[in-house]
């Protein structure tokens, strides 16, 4: 199973917010765990990047990602980008078609992006930092710089945890609201004193509508309580398991 927008729906690219299903990796990774940086097998994470690019019609060499560091940093990716190098970084642009742009998330918000008029596409990792810094309008930034329109760019918001299961300490809020005491929308109190239940999807798509762009999608899906087809980081916390895998969120620019 796999999840898409409708306002990236366009011949002119392929685009997925994968879940575990279908994949062949076993106990804590069951599914298709395309997380390199977890430590299931190997080989597992390849035949399960394998059929994810199948899906969106490219070679495993053509599907990047990226050494994921909770940045607001974004790289361009072309025909002589090294497939075996990830850079650090938590986005990517392109314009080269026959390339497709991964981002790896287990809790954390997945979006992509795409200008289908101008054929540019985009993918980010918005973790809280890189919310915080705005990492989506780095790469609307960067989208434009090679050819794209803001009024044509849109974007689509994957599954991340939800605000139901976001439960963050006293000080999570202090750097949102510096940026705009607004944001104290996103948060509501916890069952737990001083504690707060943080919308981080919501506040996501407040930045990405704050950048005048054709239109924003989100996918309602939480990923720390849908077990059974996301990986999540903070269920593996609660749980106590050893690891957790990774699920793919990808776009490709069509040849």
């Amino acid at each position: 199973m796999m999840l898409t927008s409708s306002v990236l729906n366009n011949s002119s690219f392929r685009h997925a917010f994968f879940t575990r299903e279908n994949g062949v990796s076993k106990g804590v990774y069951e599914g298709l765990n395309c997380g390199a940086g977890s430590n299931d097998d190997p080989a597992d994470v390849t035949e399960n990047k394998r059929r994810a690019a199948a899906v969106l019609g490219v070679p495993t060499s053509k599907l990047f990602t990226l050494y994921q560091v909770h940045s607001a940093d974004v790289i361009t990716i072309d025909g002589d980008t090294n497939p075996n190098t990830r850079a650090k970084a938590d986005a990517m642009v392109s314009r080269t078609p026959g390339v497709a742009l991964g981002i790896l998330t287990a809790d954390c918000v997945p979006i992509l992006f795409a200008d289908a008029a101008n054929k540019v596409i985009g993918a980010a990792h918005s973790g809280w930092k890189g919310s915080v810094a705005n990492i989506s309008a780095n790469v609307i930034k960067a989208m434009i710089e090679l050819g794209a329109q803001r009024e044509c760019i849109r974007a689509a918001i994957g599954p991340a945890i939800q605000q139901n299961s976001y439960e963050v300490g006293p000080e999570f809020s202090a750097p949102f609201l510096r940026v705009d005491a607004d944001n104290q929308q996103f948060f509501r109190p916890s069952a737990r004193d001083t504690h707060q239940m943080f919308d981080l999807t919501g506040f996501v798509k407040k930045q990405l509508e704050g950048e005048n762009i054709q239109a924003v999608d989100l996918i309602n899906h939480d990923t720390c309580s849908e077990e059974n087809l996301f990986f999540s980081y903070r269920r593996m916390y609660h749980k106590k398991e050893a690891d957790y895998g990774r699920q793919l969120s990808a776009i490709a620019l069509q040849g």
